[in-house]
């Protein structure tokens, strides 16, 4: 019995933390197309900064509750005075609005 019980914790820690894990991988191109620029993977309640890449739209999976979007430009940057695009959790694609490119991201 005490064997099932450890089995069953581990199970669910491992279920627990693949559940929180998600992956963004950015595009040239808006819509998911074009070359790849960077790949991040992270947990939630985490802001992902772009730097210095031009990322004009980012493919995600496997984010708990929402992923908000930030563009480019100062006052936007590091997930910072709101953002421009939030999209409910899951997985999906989103473009930059024309003229700009995402910056960070903001994933909870």
């Amino acid at each position: 019995m005490k064997f099932n019980a450890v089995f069953i914790i581990s199970a669910l820690l491992t279920a627990t933390s693949q559940a929180m894990a998600f992956s963004m991988t950015g595009f040239v191109g808006a819509d998911c197309t074009g070359s790849t620029t960077n790949t991040f993977t992270g947990s939630s309640a985490e802001c992902v900064t772009a730097g210095s890449g031009s990322i004009k739209s980012f493919s995600f999976s496997g984010v708990p509750n929402q992923i908000q979007f930030f563009v480019s430009g100062g006052q936007h940057d590091n997930c910072s005075n709101g953002p421009q695009l939030t999209l409910g959790g899951g997985s999906g694609c989103a473009t930059a609005p024309a003229g700009f490119n995402w910056e960070s991201v903001f994933v909870s």
